[in-house]
């Protein structure tokens, strides 16, 4: 049987607006008559109508998340700041790891008040869902819908900058150098041009490409460049998954972190902390994100044209206990 607000208000002995108004938390209804509907409610197991509710103040109280690729920790991290926001602002969030399209496709049924896209390498198909508010985290260049960016290449520079203060100059740059990530282009630069202002040497001894951003990636690349002729004093690798493998390559060949080699991660996550060795890392903090992202949709389904078109975030970096003095020796 199906428990309606007019059987709530027959419960109650109220009118039947009256028990409307305390379920939308109205001010309108004293607190001590809102409570008692509230448990009324709770007891007959009422179940709010939302598909009613949508029509009734064209809103759904819902937004979409289309990511399909959650397969890492920072991306589940964020994720997972992302819906702790919207739940302090009164929303919900569908996640989808299907392609864009099915994803929008997918949130287009639903009557999402808005999505957010993460998508690394292609954002040509939001163009196909133009009727709702999009926003996007990512590179900004080249975009014609909110993004809301991170400054890459000052992050690197600022890891480049603190491993030369603690008198490094043999730096090794791991990460995956694909044309197409516009994300790992942006780090990869910036830790060229950051070599280059401390005027220390980088070639194809010092930047590693993992061609690929998973844990064995890094893995495999870390026992590549440690079984090369060029070992270094320092490494940057430029994910918490590609770092993790960095780390445990390290071990394995017998090097002492920080002792030895002092690492540093992109990515500025909790979990950093909580690693074999805690890493060092630089990144722009994961709930700083996650609340900016949250308020950029918001915004966005409030009127679009109050949203700028890129919004970038700088980055900070945060230090634990991968890094180190280089050695006189």
């Amino acid at each position: 049987m199906t428990i309606t607000i007019k059987d709530i208000a027959t419960a109650v002995g109220v009118s039947y607006s009256t028990v409307s108004k305390a379920l939308n938390d109205s001010p309108l209804v004293k607190q001590e008559t809102k409570a008692k509907i509230i448990k009324i409610a709770k007891d007959l197991g009422y179940e709010p109508n939302f598909a009613a509710q949508r029509l009734v103040k064209k809103e759904s109280k819902l937004i979409g998340l289309a990511w399909p690729t959650l397969d890492r920790m920072a991306h589940s991290v964020l994720a997972t700041k992302i819906n702790e926001e919207f739940t302090k602002n009164g929303y919900s969030m569908i996640l989808s790891i299907n392609s864009i399209q099915t994803s929008l496709d997918i949130f287009k049924r639903y009557q999402a008040d808005g999505v957010i896209i993460f998508d690394e390498e292609s954002t040509k198909t939001v163009h196909a869902l133009t009727t709702i508010p999009i926003v996007s985290y990512g590179v900004g260049k080249g975009k014609d819908f909110p993004i809301v960016d991170v400054n890459y290449q000052k992050a690197m520079y600022a890891a480049v900058e603190y491993l030369a203060k603690l008198g490094h100059e043999k730096i090794a740059f791991i990460g995956d150098f694909s044309p197409i990530d516009d994300r790992q282009i942006e780090k990869y630069r910036g830790f060229q041009n950051a070599m280059q202002h401390f005027e220390l040497s980088f070639s194809g001894d010092n930047l590693i490409n993992t061609a690929g951003l998973s844990w064995y990636d890094g893995y495999i690349a870390a026992k590549r460049l440690l079984q090369s002729a060029f070992i270094p004093t320092a490494i940057i690798g430029t994910s918490y998954d590609i770092s993790a493998g960095i780390v445990r390559a390290i071990r394995e060949a017998n090097f002492i972190i920080p002792k030895d080699i002092s690492v540093v991660s992109y990515d500025n996550i909790p979990q950093m902390g909580n690693m074999e060795i805690p890493l060092t890392s630089v990144g722009v903090p994961v709930d700083v994100m996650a609340k900016q992202i949250v308020q950029t949709i918001l915004r966005a389904i409030q009127n679009r044209q109050d949203v700028p078109l890129i919004q970038t975030l700088d980055p900070q970096l945060t230090e634990r206990n991968s890094c180190a003095h280089v050695r006189n020796i």
